[in-house]
C-alpha cells in the first residue's frame, strides 16, 4: 500500500505565497516522476508541474515562471513554491507519482494524496 501525504495549503492573499509538501510512504519502488495537480470548483482536475526522476520539469503554462517544484528523491518527497499566487489559482491540490518503472515501462502504477485546499483571497 502506498501512501501519499501533503500538507502547507492554507489561505494566503493574493500576491502571497505558499509552499506544499508531499511524502510517500509505503511499498512504493522506482518512482518515475511525482507532481502536483489542481481541481476547482466546477472545473476538471489539470497539471500544474510535474518532475522526473532526472529533474526534469513541466509546468501548466499559466503558473510557469510563478511556481517552482523540486524534489528529494531519498525522502520521496516533492515540493511545489507558489509564488505570486492569483485569487484563480484556489482550487484542491493533489500530490501524484507514477512508479513501478521497469525496463519495458515508464511507470507501472499512478497514486494520489487526498488532497490540501489552498484559497487564494483578501
Amino acid at each position: 500500500q502506498v501512501q501519499l501525504v501533503e500538507s502547507g495549503g492554507g489561505l494566503v492573499q493574493p500576491g502571497g505565497s505558499l509552499r506544499l509538501s508531499c511524502a510517500a510512504s509505503g511499498s512504493i519502488f522506482n518512482i518515475y516522476a511525482m507532481g502536483w495537480y489542481r481541481q476547482a470548483p466546477g472545473k476538471q482536475r489539470e497539471l500544474v508541474g510535474i518532475i522526473t526522476s532526472d529533474g526534469t520539469t513541466n509546468y501548466a503554462g499559466i503558473v510557469k515562471g510563478r511556481f517552482t517544484i523540486s524534489r528529494d528523491n531519498a525522502k520521496n518527497t516533492v515540493y511545489l513554491q507558489m509564488n505570486s499566487l492569483k485569487p484563480e489559482d484556489t482550487a484542491v491540490y493533489y500530490c501524484n507519482t507514477k512508479w513501478g518503472s521497469t525496463s519495458y515501462h515508464p511507470y507501472r502504477y499512478d497514486s494520489w494524496g487526498q488532497g490540501t485546499q489552498v484559497t487564494v483571497s483578501s
